[in-house]
């Protein structure tokens, strides 16, 4: 029987980073919910959150059970913080405004502020999103602070992004992305574009990042257009 010391160690994803501004991020003045449940593309979520952070923007984070397992499995991380999501930024001279610009929830706190209607934001991005959150949303339970908050979000009328990554699909799958769209949500499957011809697993990670972003309305340099 194989020795586990023997074993060659595991390889955690990383994700892709940009090179924080040379001066501190002026607030934006928006701010955005980002939620993180157990489906696979952790890097997903640490590129976005990365990519609202260094242009001034206010995140309020949000990480089922689930969640924190996928954070775990595919990028070692065990605690949530700007130096676990982030390193670079909680490295860089402007760390201090990074930090004060992330809000982490627990997700079972259901009376945290972006539980409520009275809260004011730009938009709410589920990435990655499985399809047990999926149908916790579409039935409007309520039952933790992701699926609250994107069910306020729904009847405010802001935009949620629900980048659903679970594959192939059932027919309750199906019909929980059909709920939703005809509540408002934006249904975006991680589905990569190979148009661009991508050659690293950065790349193809930065084009899903880069349609949420678009989706929410957020300008940024991520390659996901067509002919430019």
């Amino acid at each position: 029987m194989p020795n586990p010391s023997d074993q060659p160690p595991k390889n955690y994803m990383i994700a892709p980073k940009s090179v924080p501004p040379t001066e501190a991020p002026l607030s934006s003045g928006k701010r955005y919910i980002l939620g993180i449940t157990g489906a696979s593309g952790a890097v997903y979520a640490s590129r976005l959150l990365e990519q609202l952070l260094i242009q001034g923007h206010q995140v309020h984070l949000v990480v089922t059970d689930f969640g924190k397992r996928l954070l775990a499995d595919e990028m070692n991380i065990t605690s949530v913080s700007l130096s676990t999501m982030c390193p670079h930024l909680a490295a860089d001279q402007h760390e201090a405004v990074y930090t004060s610009n992330l809000v982490i929830h627990p997700n079972k706190d259901v009376g945290a502020t972006i539980a409520s209607g009275s809260f004011l934001h730009d938009g709410m991005v589920i990435l990655p999103c499985s399809s047990t959150s999926l149908g916790a949303i579409a039935s409007g339970s309520g039952s933790n602070l992701l699926s609250r908050a994107a069910a306020v979000t729904l009847k405010e009328r802001h935009t949620l992004v629900v980048c659903h990554r679970e594959s192939p699909l059932n027919l309750i799958d199906i019909e929980n992305m059909r709920t939703l769209t005809l509540a408002g949500a934006i249904i975006a499957p991680t589905n990569p574009g190979l148009y661009l011809l991508p050659t690293t697993v950065d790349e193809v990670i930065d084009f899903t990042v880069g349609k949420a972003l678009d989706l929410l309305k957020v300008p940024h340099t991520l390659k996901t257009r067509w002919a430019e």
